[in-house]
């Protein structure tokens, strides 16, 4: 039976050895120049796996040896039947000269990595949550990355939501209290702030500069305990309109790079090591008999954030364009009767910028500055992407008639900390059911 999909953080482990029984005789072997580093610890790991099998297959290979090598490997020997030999490689690692990120320079995963891992952060709540009079603290972790030199620092709404104590983690080890300076839950950001000078910030990039099918590698938190991971991968999608779990909707970047609890609020980096996205969900089937969903993840497009964030940090409050409107799909049942497609204007705000402007409920919205607009989301993003007073030449139908109105887009001014975090008293209500994971993400 297929399960409904939501949007949710998900862990899956998965392996695959391969283990081969050459001849006795080992050729003699000159190895090629290596072209990729040998990490330290790959030895040990394949002795651990190796053990496994040796043990599953006992009972088989009986008497023979069994002999485990690479063909990468320069080591040679000769093997007596009951004998077991194990070839050591004899290769350096490679060294990875520091970089700083040039935009108009590409990069390996590697360099982007070490470009940036200084700038990257883990996050650490703490949650009070009262059930029926009694208090109870639950750990969540996330990702996050650092705006300025003097202790910005973004990450997920979501992963900051109703905690009473921030925790913000450095590459280097230092740990410093953070505090919430402002956040949008509507677009799922939060703004953090911490005493310290000298950060390594990120280099913010331009989003809609991307293509399907560009590399993109993400720094975080899997886990909350798999520090720093860096995770590669492509673009599959762009504004991919997405529900989140939070029946939260938001267009998305959608990624095969790996994205797993713990990640939310991390840096998403082109091979320019420029920041173009923030993780923040991956999908995940919610019935364990559904088929398991891989490599679908997502990322907030950096520029759709960019305004607030720089309103937060800069002014203290959210400010967002506005025209004073609230707008609706026109139905296929209205476009039968000669109604155009559009955004159908439900109610008009007194004093607004529509109000000045004479537009009317039960208008609809054709094309703005000569772009069409065939639904209300597509008016939505084109006034989000507005600067607060531009004017936009809006084409109308009114009851037959089609005419031009002129809106001068507005200021709405949100305090940055509006509905300011609190707890319920326990008298009120009983907990919101949101969970703490000691080892993971907020969902």
């Amino acid at each position: 039976m297929k399960g409904s999909k939501t949007i949710m953080d998900e862990q899956i482990y998965d392996s695959d050895n391969t283990y081969k029984n050459p001849s006795q005789e080992i050729p003699v072997y000159t190895p090629p120049t290596p072209k990729k580093r040998e990490k330290k610890n790959r030895f040990g790991l394949r002795i651990c796996a190796l053990a496994l099998v040796f043990a599953l297959l006992g009972g088989a290979l009986g008497a023979g040896g069994v002999i485990w090598y690479e063909g990468s490997r320069g080591q040679t020997g000769t093997v007596g039947k009951n004998e077991t030999a194990m070839l050591q490689g004899i290769r350096e690692k490679s060294v990875l000269n520091t970089v700083t990120v040039d935009s108009g320079k590409e990069m390996t995963a590697a360099e982007v990595y070490a470009a940036n891992v200084n700038s990257t952060v883990g996050i650490t709540t703490s949650i009070t949550t009262n059930y029926w009079g009694f208090q109870t603290t639950s750990a969540a972790a996330g990702s996050g990355f650092i705006l300025t030199e003097d202790g910005y620092i973004l990450t997920n709404y979501h992963v900051v939501e109703n905690s009473s104590s921030i925790t913000v983690a450095m590459y280097n080890g230092d740990t410093y209290d953070a505090t919430l300076i402002g956040y949008d839950e509507s677009n799922d950001v939060a703004v953090l702030k911490v005493d310290a000078q000298g950060l390594s910030p990120v280099v913010v990039g331009d989003s809609d500069n991307l293509n399907v099918g560009d590399s993109v590698v993400a720094i975080g938190n899997p886990l909350g305990e798999l520090t720093f991971s860096l995770t590669a991968g492509l673009v599959s999608a762009k504004d991919r309109e997405i529900t989140l779990s939070n029946s939260l909707t938001m267009d998305l970047i959608q990624t095969d790079c790996a994205i797993n609890s713990g990640n939310s609020g991390g840096a998403l980096f082109n091979l320019y090591g420029e920041v173009i996205g923030i993780t923040n969900a991956k999908y995940s089937s919610s019935s364990s008999s559904s088929a398991s969903i891989d490599n679908i993840g997502f990322a907030i497009p950096i520029n759709h954030v960019l305004p607030i964030v720089k309103s937060i940090i800069e002014k203290g409050y959210i400010s967002k364009p506005y025209v004073g409107i609230s707008v609706s799909d026109v139905n296929q049942q209205s476009q039968l009767y000669g109604i155009p497609a559009g955004a159908a204007v439900q109610s008009v705000s007194d004093d607004s910028p529509a109000a000045k402007a004479g537009l009317q409920a039960g208008d609809v919205i054709t094309s703005v500055n000569g772009t069409e607009i065939t639904g209300s989301s597509d008016l939505v993003d084109l006034v989000s992407a507005s600067a607060i007073g531009d004017t936009l030449t809006m084409t109308v139908y009114r009851q037959g008639s089609t005419m031009e109105l002129t809106v001068t887009v507005g200021e709405q001014v949100q305090s940055a900390l509006a509905n300011e975090q609190t707890q319920q008293a326990a008298s009120d209500s009983q907990s919101d059911g949101r969970n703490g994971y000691p080892f993971g993400g907020r969902r």
